[in-house]
């Protein structure tokens, strides 16, 4: 039933919200903390988590940095995610995968919206689309990022692409961690079947990235990467054996 429910409401609420948010664009009204689009963004994001029977448990929502922009690093092993963020963090937006760009309706209306889309086998292009987001980071915006690169099997934290550190630094915005726990149970990669449950999101100790230049991003990810297996660790018993930074040669998005 919670399947049928959520893929009703994600039909329904792309249909009515992208439009908004493509003639909002156009009219100039999607700027700002409450500009069109974040309405259309966050409306539409809290309408998966209903439609679900998700219930969101936000730990530590002081670490969200308000007067000014940051880039939140999360891990990724659900959709989910992303609507558990975007329900909960304010004057957002994502770097998202150049596919779904081309999702009919939605892709129009994401885009007008301001999700940057990636393009990963393309170093230049991907590069292109981090400089942009670093642009929107230092007018005060939040970007969020799944430096993973795509969803997991399992909640164990894997290496991180070096991509989303070099927009941090590039901003000079703090870093946010961003553990999220639950959402692989409400639907787990492999699958469309939606399950009700309690998604807890965690904002950890941001991670501060002034005077950072390009060689330290290494640096950087390792911080971010051990914070959020920490949080894995000591809240979950999850562990992980992997490295936290992925090999030389690997995309970088």
């Amino acid at each position: 039933m919670r399947t049928v429910l959520t893929v009703a409401a994600v039909w329904f609420a792309t249909i009515l919200l992208a439009p908004v948010a493509i003639v909002a664009r156009l009219l100039g009204l999607n700027e700002g903390e409450h500009g069109v689009a974040q309405w259309c963004m966050r409306t539409w994001a809290r309408t998966m988590c209903v439609a679900a029977g998700v219930r969101l448990v936000v730990h530590n929502p002081e670490r969200i940095l308000r007067d000014r922009g940051a880039v939140y690093a999360c891990n990724h092993v659900s959709w989910f995610d992303v609507f558990a963020i975007a329900s909960v963090l304010p004057r957002y937006t994502f770097i998202a995968k150049s596919e779904l760009r081309k999702l009919p309706i939605f892709g129009y209306g994401a885009e007008a919206a301001g999700v940057v889309f990636l393009t990963r086998d393309n170093r230049k292009a991907a590069f292109e689309s981090y400089q942009d987001a670093a642009r929107e980071v230092t007018a005060g915006k939040n970007v969020v990022v799944f430096p993973e690169g795509t969803r997991g099997r399992n909640y164990s934290l894997r290496p991180f692409k070096k991509g989303p550190f070099v927009l941090a630094i590039a901003a000079q915005a703090p870093v946010v961690p961003v553990l999220v726990y639950g959402a692989r149970e409400v639907m787990p990669k492999g699958t469309f079947r939606v399950h009700s449950a309690t998604v807890h999101v965690h904002f950890l100790e941001p991670v501060e990235t002034t005077g950072l230049d390009y060689d330290r991003r290494h640096q950087l990810m390792r911080v971010v990467w051990d914070r959020i297996a920490a949080c894995l660790r000591d809240q979950y018993g999850v562990g992980t054996s992997e490295h936290p930074i992925a090999e030389a040669g690997e995309q970088i998005a």
